[in-house]
C-alpha cells in the first residue's frame, strides 16, 4: 500500500490540503495517510500525530517565545514521518514549520518524495530562500502563475495549479432562518483562523458593530469562525448583549452566508480570495504588535498585503493595517461603500478580471492531485 504523509501548520493549510486529498480519495482507496492536520483532514478520516493548535503561532515575537516548543514539534514530526516511511511527504503552506521538517526528512531519507503546496512568498521577502529549496524539494505546486519565474530560475520542478479556494463549490442550500433575519442584510466578518489573531481583531469588530447599530437597523453581522474559535466569539457576543450578531463554523453554511452577504470585513489572508470568488465587496484589516510590524516593514518588499492588490500594484480592495485597523476607520470605510453601490460594483468587476487571470483552466485540486499521484507511480 502506498503512503502519503500530509504536513500542515495552520487551519488554512489544513483546509487547502483537504481539497487535494479529497480528490485523491475519490478514485484511489488504497493509499494510507497520516498527518499533522486539523479539522478538515480529520473529516476525511486522516489521523493527526498531534493537535494543530500546538504549532500555530503568529508573528515573529510569538515564534521567538515559542522557539523551543516549535523545535520540539519539528523533531517530533520528523521522527514520526521517518517511522511512517511514506512514499510522499506532502507539505502545505506554513514554510517556517513545514519546510524545516521537509528538509530534515529529506536529509535522513532521500527516497521520500517531497511535494510542497503553496510556494513561500519569495516575491514578498527572502527571495534567496529558493536556492536552498532545490536541495530538498522535488516539486512545488504554485497558486499563482507569476511565481513560476522564481522556481524556474533555480531549475526546481513546479506546476501552476491555481488556487482551490477559487473553485466553484456545490450549491447545497440550508435553512438559515434560525441564524439570520430575512428582513435584514448580511455583513460577513472574518476575525482570523488563529486564536491570536481573533483575540486582537474580535474586540475591534465588536466595536465596529456597535457603531453600525447606532446608525442602522437593517444589518445582521455574521462571524465566520473555525471550530476552535467559535466558542470564544460566541462568548464575546453574549457578553456584549448583541442580538443581531451570530457566529458560524459549518463550512456549507458559511459559504451560503457569504454568497448572501452585501459586504465583508476580513482579516488579510487566503479568505479574501473566497470573498472575491463569491463576488462580495470587501475591505481588508490586520493588526499585530509593534515589534512584529516593525520587523515586517523592514523585510517585506511589497507595498500591499492583499494578493489582488499586489497583482494589480494598486489598492482595489482597501487595506486598513495597524493604526488604521480600528472600529471608527472600519465603520467609515464600510459605510462609504454601502452608500456608493457603483463603487462596490467596480470593485467586484476589477477583482473578477484579476481572478480570471489567476484561476487554473480546470480544477486546482484536480491538477494538484494529479501531480501528487504522478509521484506515486514512479
Amino acid at each position: 500500500m502506498k503512503k502519503i504523509f500530509i504536513l500542515t501548520g495552520e487551519p488554512s493549510g489544513d483546509k487547502l490540503a483537504s481539497t487535494v486529498i479529497k480528490k485523491i480519495q475519490q478514485n484511489h482507496s488504497n493509499i494510507e495517510y497520516l498527518s499533522v492536520g486539523g479539522a478538515h483532514l480529520k473529516k476525511l478520516g486522516i489521523k493527526s500525530i498531534y493537535d494543530l493548535k500546538e504549532i500555530t503561532y503568529i508573528g515573529f515575537t510569538s515564534v521567538i517565545i515559542n522557539l523551543f516548543k516549535i523545535r520540539k514539534k519539528i523533531n517530533e514530526a520528523v521522527k514520526k514521518i521517518i517511522e511512517f516511511n511514506p512514499d510522499i511527504l506532502f507539505s502545505v503552506d506554513s514554510p517556517d514549520f513545514t519546510l524545516r521538517v521537509a528538509e530534515k526528512v529529506k536529509s535522513i531519507n532521500p527516497n521520500i518524495k517531497t511535494i510542497h503546496y503553496v510556494a513561500p512568498q519569495v516575491w514578498v521577502w527572502r527571495e534567496g530562500r529558493v536556492k536552498n529549496f532545490k536541495k530538498f524539494l522535488d516539486h512545488v505546486l504554485l497558486l499563482f502563475n507569476f511565481e513560476k519565474k522564481y522556481f524556474n530560475k533555480e531549475s526546481i520542478r513546479n506546476t501552476f495549479v491555481g488556487h482551490p479556494l477559487l473553485e466553484n463549490k456545490e450549491n447545497l442550500k440550508s435553512n438559515l432562518s434560525n441564524i439570520i433575519d430575512k428582513n435584514k442584510k448580511i455583513i460577513s466578518l472574518f476575525a482570523g483562523s488563529r486564536t491570536s489573531e481573533t483575540n486582537i481583531l474580535l474586540p475591534i469588530l465588536i466595536d465596529f458593530i456597535k457603531l453600525m447599530n447606532e446608525k442602522f437597523n437593517e444589518y445582521n453581522f455574521i462571524f465566520h469562525a473555525i471550530d476552535q474559535n467559535i466558542d470564544l466569539i460566541k462568548d464575546e457576543i453574549k457578553k456584549k448583549n448583541l442580538n443581531n450578531v451570530e457566529a458560524i463554523s459549518d463550512e456549507k453554511i458559511k459559504s451560503q452566508i457569504l454568497s448572501s452577504s452585501v459586504f465583508a470585513v476580513a482579516k488579510s489572508g487566503t479568505v479574501s480570495l473566497e470573498i472575491c470568488n463569491a463576488k462580495v465587496p470587501s475591505i481588508i484589516i490586520y493588526k499585530m504588535n509593534f515589534i512584529n510590524f516593525f520587523i515586517v516593514k523592514l523585510l517585506v518588499k511589497t507595498k500591499y498585503a492583499n494578493i489582488i492588490n499586489i497583482i494589480n500594484q494598486k489598492e482595489i480592495i482597501p487595506e486598513l493595517i495597524q493604526k488604521e485597523c480600528n472600529s471608527k476607520e472600519i465603520f467609515r470605510s464600510v459605510v462609504y461603500f454601502l452608500k456608493n453601490p457603483d463603487l462596490m460594483k467596480k470593485q467586484i468587476l476589477d477583482v473578477n478580471n484579476t481572478l480570471n487571470e489567476i484561476k487554473s483552466k480546470t480544477s486546482s485540486s484536480s491538477e494538484a492531485s494529479a501531480v501528487v499521484l504522478s509521484y506515486l507511480s514512479t
